[in-house]
C-alpha cells in the first residue's frame, strides 16, 4: 500500500508542476485569441476528440455551458454519418488531439470549413496536420505524463483541462457573468444550494 501512495504522490505532483508550466509554455497571443473567438461567438461552441481527449472535450463543453456560452461534444464518429447537421455557421469547433493528426477530427474539417466554422486545434504538435488546418493553434504540452510507461494521456490531459478553465473564467470575467446568473441555470448540487442560499 506504501508503494501505491508513492504513486499517489507522484501524479499530483508531477500534475501540479506541469500545470504550473502552462503560463511559460501557452502563447499568451493565440490564448487570447480562443477567448476572443469563444467569447464573440453568435453560436454554439462545438467540442469533439477520440479517447481521453474526447473526455476533455466533452468537460470543456460543460463548463462553457455553466457560463453562459452555449456548447455541446459532438462524436467524431457521429459527425460524418450526419451529426454535422448540428454545425451551422456562427458556431465555433475546437478539435482536441494529443499527437494533432487523429483521422476522425480530420475527417471533420472539410465539414467545418465549408460552413466556415472557425477551428480551434487543440495539440502539442505544432507541425500536424491538425493544426495546420486551425484559425487558431493552442498548443499544449507536458513533459511527461504520470505513469511508468508515459503514454497514459494523464498529465497532458490535465494541463487541457485547466487551460480552459482558465479561458471559460477569462470569459465569465469578460462578460460580467453574474451569480444570478448561475443560479438561473445551475439550481442543482450543492452548488446550487449554496447559490440560492446566497452562500459564497
Amino acid at each position: 500500500m506504501d508503494d501505491a501512495w508513492s504513486v499517489a504522490e507522484h501524479a499530483w505532483q508531477l500534475g501540479s508542476q506541469e500545470i504550473g508550466k502552462l503560463a511559460e509554455r501557452v502563447d499568451r497571443t493565440s490564448f487570447n485569441e480562443a477567448v476572443r473567438l469563444i467569447g464573440r461567438c453568435s453560436g454554439r461552441v462545438v467540442t469533439s476528440g477520440v479517447g481521453t481527449s474526447a473526455a476533455a472535450a466533452r468537460k470543456v463543453a460543460h463548463t462553457l455551458s455553466c457560463v453562459e456560452r452555449p456548447a455541446f461534444f459532438l462524436s467524431p464518429a457521429d459527425a460524418v454519418h450526419g451529426a454535422l447537421g448540428a454545425v451551422q455557421p456562427g458556431d465555433v469547433a475546437i478539435l482536441i488531439s494529443k499527437g494533432g493528426n487523429t483521422s476522425e477530427l480530420l475527417n471533420l474539417v472539410p465539414s467545418l470549413k465549408a460552413k466556415s466554422v472557425p477551428i480551434i486545434a487543440v495539440t502539442e504538435n505544432e507541425s500536424s496536420a491538425l493544426a495546420g488546418e486551425a484559425a487558431q493553434l493552442l498548443r499544449v504540452w507536458v513533459e511527461q505524463e504520470a505513469d511508468d510507461l508515459n503514454m497514459l494521456a494523464t498529465t497532458s490531459t490535465l494541463a487541457v483541462i485547466a487551460l480552459f478553465d482558465a479561458i471559460c473564467i477569462a470569459i465569465m470575467r469578460q462578460s460580467g457573468f453574474t451569480r444570478e446568473q448561475f443560479k438561473i441555470i445551475h439550481p442543482g448540487g450543492a452548488v446550487g444550494e449554496r447559490l440560492l442560499k446566497g452562500e459564497r
